[in-house]
């Protein structure tokens, strides 16, 4: 929460439900993409 909180805001801007879960939805999507493009790619060495 902390994370989703820095990033994207305190609080929803849609005012109804279903918006309000297509935001968090959406947000959560940019989160997870950003998160996945820092990770490194692990390769086996030996």
């Amino acid at each position: 929460m902390l994370r989703y909180k820095v990033l994207i805001g305190h609080s929803l801007r849609a005012r109804t439900l279903p918006a309000q879960k297509a935001e968090a939805k959406a947000a959560c999507a940019v989160i997870n993409r950003m998160t996945s493009l820092g990770m490194p790619t692990s390769r086996k060495v030996a």
